[in-house]
């Protein structure tokens, strides 16, 4: 199946950039290109995209903004892409903020090619891009979470089998499915069906959300192994 992309950048060199290093690809195919994230999210509408790669500093409205307009939009307004972040900021304000959003990946613009191009099926694919960095990163901001968010989310982890949570702890810890199935010594389709049941139970869209719940909800504490 070819993955959708629109890309969202203020600087027409990078949009023209990207959009032929992807296009130059089988299985992407670029609908279309806004110079900021106002003009982002009518493009959005009207082309739906699988994946919008998105700018983080634009002018008329940001990348975090529109963000959080894609993935949390009006009523009547049914499609949802998924949000790649792109900046050449490895800022942890802007990492946070743009997985609150809803944002499935960060990448830096200056990462190579082949790692762009990799970013864009792994997001389509339905996991979330999440460096180690930006995983720790994340480890020490949510562990700071008030006790009361903490105690709603332990209470959702009840709605979970045994098995999903630790499906969940092994998530959080960065594993891969491939070293989730080895470690519980399972077929790595049974792992992909735990973590969408898991996904599914909790309400979280991809991995990026569930290891920020993990957390959250203390099933996973930091320095942990």
């Amino acid at each position: 199946m070819t993955i959708r992309v629109i890309i969202v950048d203020d600087q027409a060199m990078v949009r023209a950039g990207f959009a032929a290093l992807l296009a130059a690809q089988s299985d992407i195919d670029v609908v279309g290109e806004a110079p900021n994230g106002k003009e982002g999210v009518v493009l959005s509408r009207t082309a739906h995209p699988d994946i919008v790669l998105m700018d983080v500093r634009m002018p008329e409205m940001d990348g975090l903004a529109a963000t959080r307009v894609l993935l949390d939009p009006p009523p009547g307004v049914v499609h949802r892409p998924k949000v790649l972040m792109l900046t050449t900021f490895d800022a942890d304000d802007y990492i946070f903020e743009a997985l609150r959003a809803g944002a499935s990946g960060f990448l830096l613009k200056d990462a190579p090619p082949a790692d762009l191009i990799s970013a864009v099926r792994v997001v389509a694919g339905g996991d979330a891009l999440l460096a180690p960095s930006v995983t720790r990163r994340l480890i020490a901001e949510f562990a700071e979470r008030k006790t009361s968010s903490r105690r709603a989310r332990s209470l959702a982890l009840n709605g979970l089998t045994p098995r999903e949570t630790e499906v969940l702890g092994l998530i959080a810890r960065g594993l891969s499915n491939q070293e989730i199935a080895d470690r519980l010594v399972l077929a790595e389709q049974t792992v992909k069906t735990h973590i969408g049941r898991v996904l599914a139970k909790l309400g979280l869209r991809d991995r990026a959300q569930a290891v920020i719940f993990a957390y959250e909800s203390g099933l996973v504490t930091p320095g942990e192994q």
